[in-house]
């Protein structure tokens, strides 16, 4: 087992796997370095990490889950959260509780500050998962299963639109 304790003067912040990197026009709005801490310790039931957004960004698009919850603790700077319809302000030391559930939980951190904004994402890791984008009309399903033989995380994930959905019978 991993050592069960980590300070936070040690966690170590990456930018984004190459992958899920925004890129073009998306660059300007989206960036982020995340330092990972519960795959760190050993944590199977809950995900957490330390985000950190530069200021006039924000880490991920507008969103919500309809399976896991997530809840945020602002460490440092100031900003806004979107949830729903509503802006709300935040600043060091508030809790965002983001439920499961429609459009009308959907969120998302804005760094509105000068100074970079650090915050604690504490999330359920319940799985598949589905989650929406009410700004690009997407959806995205995210299944995780246990390691293969050697180890390597098997994942599905398909993110799309529901305009682009095919009959249950096409092809068959």
């Amino acid at each position: 087992m991993n050592k069960p304790v980590m300070n936070i003067a040690d966690i170590e912040f990456k930018p984004r796997p190459e992958a899920f990197r925004p890129t073009g026009e998306t660059a300007e709005k989206f960036d982020a370095k995340m330092g990972m801490i519960a795959p760190v310790i050993g944590a199977q039931k809950l995900g957490y990490n330390i985000t950190a957004v530069p200021p006039g960004k924000r880490a991920f698009p507008f969103h919500n889950h309809r399976v896991n919850e997530e809840m945020f603790f602002i460490l440092e700077g100031a900003g806004e959260v979107r949830i729903g319809k509503e802006t709300y302000p935040v600043r060091s030391g508030d809790f965002i509780a983001c439920p499961p559930g429609g459009k009308d939980t959907a969120h998302q951190i804005i760094n509105t500050g000068t100074q970079e904004l650090k915050y604690l994402a504490v999330s359920t890791k319940m799985t598949p998962e589905i989650a929406e984008y009410p700004d690009s009309n997407k959806f995205g399903v995210l299944a995780e299963y246990p390691p293969d033989a050697e180890g390597k995380p098997d994942r599905f994930v398909f993110v799309g639109r529901g305009e682009l959905n095919v009959n249950y019978w096409d092809g068959e």
